[in-house]
C-alpha cells in the first residue's frame, strides 16, 4: 500500500453508480467500510445482493459520508443526485482512486479522444509477447478493482476516459499518454476548455519522475502545454515519423491515418521500456483490432464492409472517410453538442451518406451541400438502400463503412449492441438467411 492506503479504510462510502465499475467498488470496499450503494435505475440491477444494499433516496440524503466513489457515466450535474453533490466534489473520486491508494504498481495510462482502446489493446500485446506480467483495464471493458492475481511485477495498461479523470482526486500513473484532442463530450464538459482540462488532470497529478507521452502535432495539446509546468518529464512525440515507418507494417487494419499516429506512441513508450521495434512489428502482424472499432468484417472481390459502431463523433470517422474509395457510409444516432464535419473537399464526391435514425435532421444540415445524402427510419432500411444501390452502379470497388458518429442509446444500450446489430444485418443479407 502506498501513502494514501487509509483513505478507503473505515470510511462511510456511497456508491453512486451500479455498472460494472460501481459493483466492482462494492466488491473490494465491503469488508473494511461501512458502504451504502445508490442508482439512478434500481430496476435494472438484477442481482439480488446488490438490491438489498441498494439505500432509498430519503434515507440517503439524510446521511453523511466520507467519501463517494461515482460512477464515470453519471452526470453529476444532471443526475437524481445533483443537489445533494452539489457542494462535495472533494469527496468525490473514482475506481482508480481506489486502485492507486492500495497498489504501488506502476501504470500506463493512455487517454485522448479517438483510438485510445485500440493503442491500450495493442500495447497490452506488445508487453506480454516481451513476457512483461501485465494487466488490461479501465475504459476499455475492464473495472480496474476486478483484476485478479497481481503481483509487485504487474503492470497496468489503463484506458482512461475524461468523465474517469474529471472525478479522480489522487490517481497517479507512471506513465501517461494523450494521443489526441478534438471536441467531444461537449454535452457534459460544456466547453472544450473543460473537456481538455480533464483529460490533462492525467499530466497534472503525475509525480516527479513519471513520464507524459503527448501529440507534438495536436494543436489543442501544446497551446495546453504552454499554460503551466508539469511535475513529470515530457515527451512530444511527432506522429509524423510513422510514415518512415509504414512499410514495415504488414497489417492493413493500420492503414488509415488516425491508427497509424497511434502507433507512434506505441513505439515512444516500448523505448522508455527499453523494448525492441522488431518485438513491435512482430506483434502488429498478428494484431487483429477489437471488434466495432474500424472492423473488416465482410469482403468479396468488389465490396469491403467495415463495422465501426464505436465512432461516436465526426473526428473518428473522417480517416476512415478519407482512406477509401467509392464509399457508402451509413450514419445515425445521437450527434455529439459542438461536433463539426470538417473532410477536405477532395473527399466528397467519393462519399455517399445513408443517414437513419431520429436525428437525420442535424446529420443533413451538416452535410448538405458537402455530401450527398439520403434519409431512413432506420439501420434497417438504410443498408437495404445501399445494397439496392450497389447492384445498380457499375461494377468496381465499393466500400460500405458502418461508422455512425454519433452515441447509440436512441436506439441501442451501447456502441456494442448497435455493432452486434449491424453484423447480423450484414450476415443476413451477404451469407443468406
Amino acid at each position: 500500500m502506498n501513502e494514501n492506503s487509509n483513505i478507503f479504510i473505515n470510511k462511510k462510502i456511497l456508491i453512486y453508480g451500479l455498472g460494472k465499475s460501481g459493483i466492482s467498488a462494492f466488491k473490494f470496499l465491503k469488508r473494511k467500510n461501512d458502504v451504502y450503494l445508490f442508482d439512478d435505475s434500481k430496476s435494472e440491477i438484477n442481482n439480488l445482493l446488490i438490491k438489498k444494499k441498494i439505500i432509498p433516496l430519503k434515507k440517503l440524503i439524510s446521511l453523511n459520508f466520507d467519501l463517494i466513489i461515482i460512477s464515470p457515466g453519471i452526470d453529476k450535474n444532471n443526475c437524481k443526485l445533483s443537489d445533494f453533490l452539489a457542494n462535495k466534489n472533494k469527496i468525490i473520486h473514482t475506481d482508480l482512486d481506489i486502485f492507486y491508494s492500495f497498489y504501488k504498481n506502476d501504470s500506463i495510462t493512455i487517454t485522448g479522444t479517438n483510438g485510445k482502446s485500440t493503442t491500450c489493446k495493442l500495447l497490452y500485446e506488445v508487453l506480454k509477447k516481451k513476457k512483461y506480467d501485465v494487466k488490461l483495464a479501465g475504459n476499455i471493458g475492464y473495472p480496474i478493482l476486478s483484476t485478479t492475481n497481481i503481483s509487485k511485477k504487474s503492470l497496468f495498461i489503463i484506458e482512461a476516459s475524461s468523465y474517469q479523470l474529471d472525478y479522480s482526486r489522487i490517481f497517479s500513473s507512471k506513465y501517461a499518454a494523450i494521443l489526441n484532442i478534438s471536441p467531444d463530450h461537449l454535452e457534459r464538459h460544456k466547453t472544450l476548455n473543460n473537456y481538455i482540462s480533464a483529460k490533462f488532470n492525467l499530466i497534472k497529478n503525475q509525480k516527479k519522475g513519471s513520464t507524459a507521452f503527448l501529440n507534438k502535432n495536436d494543436l489543442f495539446i501544446q497551446k495546453q502545454i504552454k499554460k503551466r509546468v508539469y511535475k513529470s518529464n515530457i515527451v512530444k512525440v511527432d506522429t509524423n515519423l510513422i510514415n518512415k515507418l509504414s512499410s514495415k507494417i504488414k497489417n492493413d487494419y493500420f492503414s488509415s491515418n488516425s491508427n497509424k499516429e497511434n502507433l507512434c506512441f506505441i513505439f515512444e513508450i516500448a523505448k522508455k521500456l527499453k523494448i525492441k521495434n522488431q518485438i513491435i512489428f512482430d506483434t502488429l502482424k498478428r494484431f487483429k483490432g477489437l471488434k466495432y472499432r474500424q472492423q473488416k468484417i465482410y469482403q468479396n472481390k468488389n465490396i469491403t464492409i467495415f463495422n465501426d459502431s464505436k465512432s461516436t463523433s465526426y473526428s473518428s470517422s473522417i480517416e476512415m472517410l478519407k482512406s477509401k474509395n467509392s464509399i457508402y457510409w451509413l450514419l445515425g444516432g445521437i450527434p455529439k453538442k459542438g461536433d463539426k464535419f470538417i473532410l477536405a473537399k477532395k473527399y466528397h464526391k467519393n462519399i455517399t451518406a445513408f443517414i437513419f435514425g431520429k436525428n437525420s435532421k442535424k446529420f443533413s444540415y451538416d452535410l448538405k451541400n458537402k455530401i450527398s445524402f439520403k434519409k431512413f427510419k432506420n439501420l434497417k432500411n438504410a443498408i437495404r438502400a445501399v445494397i439496392l444501390k450497389i447492384k445498380k452502379n457499375k461494377p468496381g470497388s465499393k466500400t460500405i463503412l458502418f461508422s455512425p458518429a454519433a452515441a447509440s442509446f436512441d436506439s441501442f444500450k451501447n456502441f456494442e449492441e448497435r455493432g452486434s446489430y449491424f453484423d447480423k444485418l450484414i450476415k443476413y443479407y451477404f451469407n443468406g438467411k
